[in-house]
């Protein structure tokens, strides 16, 4: 090769290239697990030698398919949401009640 610098500056040029296009067609996603959560979760996956990047990146494609075994796990999270809200609420409710009926003076006559 008579110019082997040209070579270089080819690939730091398709490196640039590729950081664009992974700037323009990928989005970055930031969660929080539960350290239990996320060493289970870390252990499984090296077990199987796979990234948590490659499950998310394969689980959210999926749900983009309408996989019906993800739309299964999406539906069980919608549910364990909507009791923990319930469970919430009754609470809540629970605890108008108690102060409701503290506020009550059963001798006063006025209810």
């Amino acid at each position: 090769m008579m110019f082997p610098w040209l070579s270089v500056q080819k690939l730091v040029s398709d490196k640039k290239i590729q950081k664009l296009t992974d700037f323009e067609t990928k989005k970055s996603v930031h969660i929080n697990l539960k350290k239990r959560t996320h060493s289970e979760f870390r252990k499984t996956l090296l077990d199987h030698s796979l990234s948590m990047q490659e499950v998310f990146e394969r689980f959210a494609f999926l749900v983009g398919e309408q996989d019906q075994r993800v739309l299964d796990i999406v539906m069980e999270a919608k549910n364990i949401k909507r009791s923990r809200a319930l469970e919430k609420l009754n609470q809540d409710e629970v605890d108008d009640l108690y102060d409701a009926i503290s506020h009550v003076d059963p001798f006063s006559g006025e209810f």
